[in-house]
């Protein structure tokens, strides 16, 4: 599934999730790379 992070206050990635951490935080992928932040909700049209 796509989701988009935020890392520190203006930072955001968009990438594959691959995991959730406890404290609501959680990993995606990038290429090669792993970045953990906290995600932006998803809104969904009505």
């Amino acid at each position: 599934m796509l989701r988009t992070i935020t890392i520190g206050s203006s930072l955001q990635v968009q990438g594959l999730m691959v995991r959730t951490l406890p404290d609501g935080r959680i990993t995606i992928r990038v290429d090669d790379r792993l970045f953990t932040g906290f995600p932006i909700p998803v809104i969904r049209a009505a």
